[in-house]
């Protein structure tokens, strides 16, 4: 008896869900992914589900020419380690890519992009 409960606790422990076993995807932006602004945002922000590791994580933005137009400060933020971001300069109305490249903390490489979208006044 006292195995088959030994034996059910190590499986339990074993199945559960850890998120730091996962792989690291988005779980909401700023801008949200596909949205149309009316003003330009000053920095991208995507949190993901896992923490992640800065030195292997980036993020850029891309012009509807593929130009990079961000200000190449990509960074994961220390105090909240699933954060990534990267501040803007003032932005035209257009069509905008956001890539990302993330490695999370256990080591597994996700990447990824979207678009956003500024109007015309």
């Amino acid at each position: 008896m006292k195995f088959r409960i030994v034996t059910g606790i190590i499986l339990l422990i074993a199945c559960a869900p850890v998120k730091t076993w996962a792989h690291a995807f988005p779980d909401h932006s700023e801008p949200t992914v596909g949205s149309t602004l009316r003003e330009s945002p000053k920095i991208v922000k995507i949190w993901f589900d896992s923490y992640l590791e800065s030195l292997f994580s980036s993020i850029e933005v891309f012009d509807q020419n593929q130009t990079r137009i961000d200000k190449k400060d990509g960074q994961v933020n220390e105090a909240d380690p699933t954060l990534l971001s990267v501040n803007l300069p003032r932005l035209s109305p257009g069509l905008y890519t956001v890539r990302w490249v993330v490695v999370s903390r256990d080591g597994h490489k996700t990447e990824g992009d979207f678009k956003f979208r500024i109007e015309k006044p």
